[in-house]
C-alpha cells in the first residue's frame, strides 16, 4: 500500500479556488475521460479490474481481447474452470491467484447475486480478490456513483498537488471526496489516474506539459 512519511499540513493544501480551476482545466483538456480497461458490461469491467492489479492495462486488454469473446460472464467463466481461465491470463502477473479468485467471485454471483454484478459496496467486497478499490472503479465505471477509487497514481497526484494529502490510501479518499465539488465527482477517479499516469508521472514529472503546474503545490517540479 502507497504510503509517504506524513501528511501534508493543512497550509499545503490547495485553495476551495483552485481546486475548481484545476478540476476545470482537466475537464476542458477531456472533456469525457474513460478508463483504458476495454469491457463491455459490470462484470468485464469487474474481471479486468481484478486482473489489473500490479499489472498494466494494456496486459490486461491484450488477455481480456482473447478472454472475453469465450467467456464473459459467470457461468462461461466457471465452464472455463480455472485452468482453463489461466490459459487465457498467463501473460498477467500473479495469474494463478488472480485465476482463483476470479473462479470464486464467478461462484458467488452466481450463486448469490443470479450472475449480476451487484451495485452495492460490502456485496462487491465480500467477492474473493475485490477490495474497497476495486469495489469504488465498479461503482464508479460501471454504475455511476461518486465514489473514488484510489491507486498510486491518484494517491500521488493527490499529495504532490496539495489536492488532497494524506498518509494512507483511505485517507486520501476521504478527503478527495470532501474537497472535489460535486459537478467533477462523477470524473474525478479519470481525470486523475490519467494525469498521473502520463502528466505526473513518479520518476520524472512533465511539469512543464502539466495543465495545472501553477496550481500545484509540488516543491520538486521539474523545470524541463
Amino acid at each position: 500500500m502507497p504510503t509517504v512519511a506524513k501528511a501534508a499540513p493543512r497550509s499545503a493544501r490547495m485553495p476551495k479556488a483552485d481546486v475548481v480551476e484545476m478540476f476545470t482545466r482537466l475537464r476542458e483538456l477531456n472533456p469525457h475521460p474513460k478508463t483504458e480497461l476495454e469491457y463491455s458490461s459490470p462484470f468485464e469491467l469487474l474481471v479486468a479490474v481484478a486482473l489489473s492489479a500490479q499489472a498494466t492495462d494494456v496486459g490486461v486488454n491484450k488477455a481480456t481481447r482473447r478472454l472475453f469473446p469465450v467467456a464473459n460472464t459467470p457461468q462461461a467463466i466457471l465452464a472455463l474452470g480455472e485452468d482453463g481461465l489461466k490459459t487465457y491470463i498467463a501473460t498477467i502477473g500473479l495469474f494463478n491467484a488472480k485465476a482463483k479468485n476470479v473462479i470464486a467471485a464467478c461462484r458467488l454471483l452466481v450463486e448469490q447475486h443470479g450472475g449480476e454484478v451487484p451495485r452495492d459496496r460490502a456485496a462487491l467486497e465480500a467477492l474473493p480478490g475485490v477490495g474497497r478499490k476495486t469495489a469504488n472503479v465498479v461503482l464508479n465505471t460501471a454504475f455511476g456513483e461518486p465514489v473514488m477509487a484510489v491507486d498510486t497514481h491518484i494517491f500521488r497526484v493527490a499529495n504532490r498537488t496539495g489536492l488532497a494529502p494524506g498518509k494512507d490510501v483511505r485517507a486520501v479518499e476521504d478527503l478527495l471526496v470532501k474537497v472535489i465539488p460535486a459537478e467533477f465527482l462523477l470524473d474525478a477517479h479519470h481525470w486523475l489516474i490519467l494525469h498521473g499516469r502520463y502528466v505526473c508521472k513518479a520518476r520524472r514529472p512533465d511539469c512543464p506539459q502539466c495543465v495545472i503546474r501553477d496550481l500545484c503545490r509540488f516543491k520538486q517540479k521539474t523545470a524541463a
